[in-house]
């Protein structure tokens, strides 16, 4: 096949998420990541002869919040089916999971990115429980054996599967991004892709540019960051554009991404589903959710992000950028909005989220909701920078300060005497200092050296402590420049 022919890849995604819940889907054993292994089991979880489920009526409610989020039809009634394959992690055998009758179905997600609209349909979502983990490192024999932890058996998971409207690595990342905005917000998962409560499986097409029909599927399984997603979509396309071109056959199977080494190696070739060998679960009864339910959990939902991102833009005048990181949860939404109303000023309210509270809570591993600056505290700050009472330089400080004792702005700034300095004849006399101090700078400047004006701006801020006014300072310098 001439290779002047354009190609496009053609994908879906497959989203596995954890749903946080206290305890499993099926069992009483705590639902709580990190403990020591095996400690979170039972014969339910286990897979112990003549061990019924019990069905996690809170799994099933946050399984419906994201059905709607994601604009999908709940079913009235929907049915378990036991998923037949074997793996040491396992422990009965088969998966409980949902197929024929899911959960929900037909959904779709329209979002904004740099200004462009996307929509993605949603094929169904549906309930399951997670299996368990196989450690192949990290322990005195791992080189001989496979430890089982069996925690995570059991664990309720919701998994979501796309239509196959994503046409790029970049596209596939972005829309993954925003779909963990959605499970985040509205209160069924915690986003955490390293710990494994949100990963994803990419099923990658490849096909010529106009032609309608799919190419052969290959899943890329267990991706677990954006950046991650995205090269491994890349990889598959140029590897299976060139076996196209070359007239090799591609081959339907499972593949995993191996990031050091750059490409995605085979697995196993691709089951289909009657491998899987489904049939209803004997032990489990059809699921049924009356309309009201579904109603009363519809009325709860927050405000989505898309739909708070718009409001943002249009309420506070920020970018789509902004309002999109902003967004990224419920709780640091909150705290925005609630800054933003506080201090008046939307704008430096987003800064300094995006700054300084960002750079704090990542460095101290912090969620927003328990940081220590609180919006009201934040907004006193952004008050004292909007009354010209300190500077931004100064503002810094008094937030590292504020962070470390608790104190508000307006203490920190009295206590530590951290007004910003707008007297011009104090600051005169010192720009008079600097200038006699500096003159090869002066020469500089008037050789045609303008940034010598910069460091001699900032010689005289250094000499104030910081709380000389710059824009003053900089006027006073340059009029003294050219006398």
């Amino acid at each position: 096949m001439p290779d002047r022919i354009q190609f496009e890849s053609v994908i879906g995604l497959e989203i596995h998420a954890q749903l946080l819940t206290e305890t499993k889907i099926f069992c009483g054993c705590s639902a709580k990541f990190g403990s020591q292994p095996n400690t979170h089991v039972c014969p339910v979880c286990l897979g112990l002869p003549g061990a019924l489920p019990v069905l996690n009526k809170v799994a099933v409610e946050y399984a419906i919040r994201a059905g709607l989020s994601l604009g999908c039809t709940i079913q009235p009634v929907s049915v378990f089916a036991r998923k037949n394959y074997f793996y040491p992690d396992l422990p009965k055998g088969y998966q409980i999971s949902q197929y024929e009758q899911p959960l929900a179905t037909s959904g779709r997600v329209k979002y904004q990115t740099d200004g462009e609209m996307f929509s993605v349909g949603i094929t169904r979502v549906h309930l399951e429980e997670d299996a368990g983990k196989s450690l192949h490192e990290g322990l005195p024999d791992s080189s001989r054996s496979t430890h089982l932890d069996f925690n995570r058996s059991g664990v309720p998971l919701i998994e979501i599967v796309t239509d196959p409207d994503l046409r790029s690595g970049t596209a596939a990342a972005d829309f993954f991004g925003h779909l963990r905005a959605i499970l985040k917000t509205v209160g069924i998962n915690d986003g955490n892709m390293e710990e494994g409560s949100l990963r994803c499986d990419a099923n990658v097409s490849v096909r010529p540019v106009g032609v309608s029909t799919l190419g052969v599927k290959v899943e890329v399984k267990n991706i677990n960051s954006f950046k991650f997603l995205r090269r491994a979509i890349e990889h598959e396309f140029k590897r299976q554009k060139n076996r196209i071109i070359k007239n090799e056959t591609i081959q339907q199977e499972t593949r995993l991404w191996d990031d050091a080494a750059g490409l995605t190696v085979s697995m196993r070739t691709k089951e289909e589903a009657h491998d899987y060998r489904y049939f209803p679960d004997p032990d489990l009864l059809p699921l049924e959710i009356s309309s009201e339910w579904v109603t009363a959990v519809r009325d709860a939902l927050p405000e989505l992000p898309d739909v708070r991102q718009s409001r943002f833009v249009e309420q506070y005048k920020l970018t789509v950028r902004e309002s999109k990181l902003l967004t990224q949860s419920i709780d640091l939404a909150d705290y925005f909005e609630a800054t933003a109303k506080a201090s008046g000023n939307a704008k430096l309210a987003s800064n300094w989220i995006m700054g300084e509270v960002s750079r704090k809570t990542k460095e101290a591993n912090l969620s927003i909701a328990s940081f220590i600056v609180n919006p009201e505290s934040l907004a006193g700050l952004i008050s004292l920078i909007d009354k010209g009472i300190i500077n931004n330089s100064v503002a810094k400080k008094v937030f590292d300060r504020m962070y470390e004792t608790g104190d508000s702005a307006d203490e920190i700034v009295q206590l530590e005497g951290l007004v910003q300095i707008d007297d011009i004849e104090e600051l005169d006399a010192i720009v008079s200092i600097v200038i006699e101090s500096n003159l090869d700078a002066v020469e500089s400047y008037r050789l045609g050296k303008k940034s010598a004006l910069g460091f001699l701006v900032g010689q005289v801020i250094r000499k104030t402590n910081g709380k000389a006014n710059p824009r003053l300072v900089s006027d006073l310098v340059k009029n003294a420049l050219e006398k």
